[in-house]
């Protein structure tokens, strides 16, 4: 009779002993194969949920920076661009520009490559008495902002002045008591008010202004301007005010900068905050996601052993059970020929072929768990995503070696055992 024929009629004849190493095998590998494919679901599903939260926060982070430019960019112009004789003291106590420069600044400055500033807007201001109504105010004229031409066109902070019409501040408007749409004269020249500023708190509450042309034209200061107005860019420079200074300096030789402090740095900070909050979001997602794959790795890698050794461990005793219970057939096989290698080799063999039984088994019923509770996005297919031929190769490799291991010692003693002695004794 064949060796295998031998093994068969075992495993028929001892069905429950090999029905019970099998859900051992069946057991160790099952729980294996589904700590690996929840594992790998836990990393598909982080995989997908950072990069669906990454671009949430760039959206987020988007919109949130987009928001705080339009609200900082309510603070107004934070940079003034002075002439070269302008007296820095008297514009700091007065608050009024006495220095002119050319006009023609305002468009070498715009045809530059310039990268620290945006929105120019060139004006002129002078502290006078209207005639007609005989009371001070700050006259400023001013025109469109002046685009850069190696940029888009971006929204300006500033509406342009139409010729003919003011714009009145709030204290002015409320002295005078006029109105939008009521016409005045301003040294001889009619203009039509069409807007009127609610109250600010600052000297533009005691300012009207006009069109820079009419400005220019009655302040007898054709081509000339006072000022130079900009709104920095979020640049990453320490010493923002430093290089913005140098640049400019190198475009228009001679000419003074100033920053409106408060405003600028308060500009910087909004945009700065907004883009650490988008990053500082994703990176405590990532951290979570993170944390939640340690922690299930943590306790697979606890688990899984203790459920592989113990199933070794019933394996190991089934097979030496089964080699007390068999020891007067083990006799009566080695008194009709059979050699203690082949005795040997029916347990290992047998061990061996309910490993092999097992792994596969085991395996997609582990595949099944990690498939049923592994948590995967809704666009990924579980079936593709979570089979590994590679998990399915180490079972078959694994198991076999699990249970002939766990066999290897009860299939020694039966090897040696004397057929004499056991046949005399039964």
């Amino acid at each position: 009779m064949s060796l295998f024929r031998l093994i068969l009629q075992e495993m028929q004849h001892r069905k429950i002993n090999f029905l019970l190493g099998l859900v051992s095998v069946v057991i160790a590998v099952a729980c294996l194969v589904a700590a690996l494919t929840l594992l790998q679901a836990d990393e598909i599903q982080t995989a997908f949920i950072l990069e669906k939260k990454a671009d949430e926060v760039k959206e987020a982070g988007d919109q949130l920076e987009d928001a705080m430019r339009k609200i900082t960019k309510g603070l107004g112009f934070n940079i003034l661009i002075l002439p070269s004789n302008q007296d820095l003291n008297e514009f700091h106590l007065t608050g009024i520009v006495s220095g002119t420069m050319p006009e023609e600044n305002v468009k070498i400055l715009a045809e530059s490559k310039i990268v620290t500033v945006n929105h120019l807007l060139p004006m002129v201001a002078k502290k006078i008495t209207w005639p007609e109504k005989k009371c001070e105010v700050i006259l400023t004229g001013t025109r469109g902002e002046v685009p850069l031409r190696h940029r888009a066109l971006k929204k300006p902070l500033q509406q342009q002045v139409p010729k003919g019409t003011m714009v009145m501040g709030y204290q002015i408007q409320q002295k005078l008591g006029l109105n939008v749409n009521d016409k005045v004269k301003l040294m001889g020249k009619d203009f039509k008010i069409t807007q009127c500023y609610p109250e600010r708190g600052t000297a533009d509450d005691s300012t009207v202004w006009i069109n820079l042309e009419e400005a220019q034209e009655l302040l007898k200061m054709q081509n000339l301007v006072n000022a130079i107005l900009a709104l920095e860019c979020n640049c990453a420079a320490k010493d923002r005010v430093a290089q913005i200074r140098e640049e400019i300096g190198k475009i228009l030789p001679g000419t003074q900068i100033i920053e409106r402090g408060p405003p600028a740095l308060a500009r910087a900070e909004a945009r700065n905050q907004a883009h650490a909050s988008a990053v500082a979001s994703l990176e405590q997602e990532k951290a979570n996601r993170l944390q939640m794959i340690k922690r299930h790795a943590d306790f697979a890698a606890v688990l899984v052993p203790l459920v592989v050794l113990g199933c070794g461990a019933w394996i190991g005793f089934l097979s030496l059970e089964n080699v007390r219970r068999r020891a007067p057939e083990i006799g009566v096989l080695r008194a009709i020929g059979l050699r203690s290698t082949q005795v040997f080799g029916i347990f290992i063999i047998k061990a061996f072929l309910i490993g092999v039984i097992g792994a596969l088994i085991g395996y997609f019923l582990g595949y099944g768990i990690g498939i049923t509770w592994g948590s995967l996005p809704a666009s990924v297919n579980p079936q593709e995503a979570l089979f590994s031929g590679r998990w399915l190769l180490l079972s078959l490799i694994f198991a076999p070696v699990l249970a002939s291991l766990s066999s290897w010692i009860p299939a020694l003693l039966a090897a040696r055992q004397d057929p004499a002695t056991i046949l005399q004794e039964g």
